[in-house]
């Protein structure tokens, strides 16, 4: 398998912290509400929340379009692996490739990279 997209981003936990208590409804416009309840569920709930936007903005840069913040859903699947499930455009714009997520955080900064796999070079 090719890789045909990589995307990564980096975000200050601090600032995604900041825009939730400014503007809570910034979780329900940015976050499924599969995502809110595993992040609400955690310690640091806004390191969690962190994590997921970045992953978010590197599928799309992976991708190379912008997206809808819930066409892209990172939930916690076999072994806590970050596991990506895409809907709408995001779904279309993979077109049946495989697109895979790491993230990272500490109390500071989240970090994620994102890679898109098919069968053939782009």
């Amino acid at each position: 398998m090719m890789t045909q997209g990589i995307g990564v981003d980096i975000i200050q936990v601090g600032r995604v912290e900041a825009a939730i208590q400014r503007r809570p409804s910034i979780l329900t416009r940015c976050f499924t509400q599969v995502e809110r309840e595993e992040c609400q569920r955690r310690w640091r709930p806004a390191e969690h929340f962190a994590a997921r936007f970045a992953a978010k903005e590197a599928v799309a840069k992976a991708l190379g379009r912008p997206l809808s913040w819930h066409e892209v859903e990172l939930t916690r699947g076999e072994a806590q692996k970050p596991q990506v499930r895409l809907t709408g455009r995001a779904l279309r714009a993979a077109a049946g490739r495989q697109v895979v997520v790491s993230m990272s955080h500490t109390c500071e900064h989240a970090v994620a990279v994102a890679l898109v796999f098919g069968g053939q070079a782009l």
